[in-house]
Order: structure tokens, then C-alpha cells, then sequence
């Protein structure tokens, strides 16, 4: 995950989006996406009006895949309405449960 940084506009509009982003959960386990440790890259500029998400999936062959990159782009589109919405899918480096974000592995214990 990126740091915050105070001295790049770009900074809280990315914070803002990784935010939204956390609604938007895997169908199987039921944790959010950025929690699952989904989420790779977010660049995000006001000026151009568009951002870019870089993530992937727990498995290519994940039968949810779609669903999730569906969700992701609708979030966005809804919450960002003037922006060009890119959700671009990776697999390197692949994902694994190290991934996963200290709250949702208190979520996957529940």
C-alpha cells in the first residue's frame, strides 16, 4: 500500500478510493477486498479525472472473479461519476495470506 503523502495532491483522493473500496467484499468469505489484500496499486489524478486500480484475484480460477471486478468498477463509477474508471487485473505478484490485512484475518477468525 502506498503512504500517505501530504505533499502529493493525488494522496487523499487515493485514500478516499481505497476507502470505497472497502465496501466492496469477497462473495465467499465475505471481507473487503482491500482487507483481503486485493488491491495492489491505486493512481488517481483530479486534473485528468481518472483513476486506475491494480489488483488481483485470490486464484485465476477464482469463480467470483467477475462478480469482484464488476463490483469494483460499479463502486467506483457510482462514486466517482466524472472520472474514467480503469480496473486493470494482475497476477504477478500473485496473492497469497500473507496478504491479508491484520483486520481481515481478525474477520476470517470470526
Amino acid at each position: 500500500m502506498k503512504e500517505f503523502d501530504i505533499t502529493n495532491p493525488s494522496s487523499y483522493l487515493e485514500m478516499e478510493i481505497r476507502e470505497s473500496l472497502q465496501t466492496v467484499f469477497d462473495p465467499e468469505l465475505n471481507i473487503n477486498i482491500v482487507d483481503l489484500g486485493l488491491i495492489y496499486d491505486t493512481d488517481a489524478s483530479d486534473d485528468n479525472k481518472r483513476i486506475l486500480i491494480k489488483m488481483t484475484l485470490s486464484s485465476q480460477f477464482c469463480p467470483m472473479g467477475d462478480a469482484i471486478l464488476q463490483s469494483v468498477k460499479n463502486c467506483l463509477e457510482h462514486s466517482y461519476k466524472t472520472y474514467s474508471i480503469q480496473v486493470d487485473l494482475i497476477w504477478e505478484p500473485r496473492w497469497s495470506y500473507d496478504s491479508i490485512s491484520e483486520d481481515g484475518l481478525r474477520q476470517l477468525r470470526q
